[in-house]
């Protein structure tokens, strides 16, 4: 029987939960407890503002029946307003508030940190291996999740 130690998805559920720790303490030691899908919805919304909850949630490979709730959250923090759409008046269209944008702007540096502290244990060399190995898997099995990553352009966004 082979070892769970070397199977990809232990491995990766493992890293994820090591991932969300580092992120949860470095955010946290900044004062915020933005969560790492908060924090990839706000970054979204700087670089696609006016986009929907669905697109949204393809943009970031998010759930879309859950990304409502995150919405929610980044509304009532006011880091982002829901506005009605003029081409569609049932869908909302997503903005971050200027106290969003100051958010991250104050929490990227824990981010980043945090992101330094997931590879620690590698050279640079082999944290751009593994990030370069993992972004090629994604790639390739994106379509087999429940929340596949869309591209601005995709047909199947929202």
């Amino acid at each position: 029987m082979k070892d769970i130690y070397e199977m990809p998805g232990h491995l990766v559920r493992r890293f994820q939960q090591i991932a969300v720790a580092i992120f949860h303490a470095e955010v946290g030691e900044a004062g915020s407890d933005m969560t790492p899908v908060q924090y990839a919805a706000l970054v979204t919304l700087i670089k696609n503002p006016g986009i929907d909850q669905a697109t949204l949630a393809g943009l970031i490979g998010y759930d879309r029946t859950t990304i409502g709730g995150v919405v929610d959250r980044l509304v009532q923090k006011n880091l982002a307003s829901r506005e009605v759409n003029g081409r569609d008046r049932r869908a909302r269209s997503l903005r971050i508030t200027q106290e969003g944008i100051e958010t991250v702007e104050r929490l990227e540096p824990a981010v980043l940190a945090a992101q330094k502290i997931m590879v620690r244990g590698l050279s640079e060399q082999e944290a751009e291996t593994l990030i370069y190995l993992l972004a090629k898997a994604i790639n390739d099995a994106n379509d087999l999740s429940r929340a596949p990553l869309r591209s601005p352009g995709s047909p199947d966004l929202g």
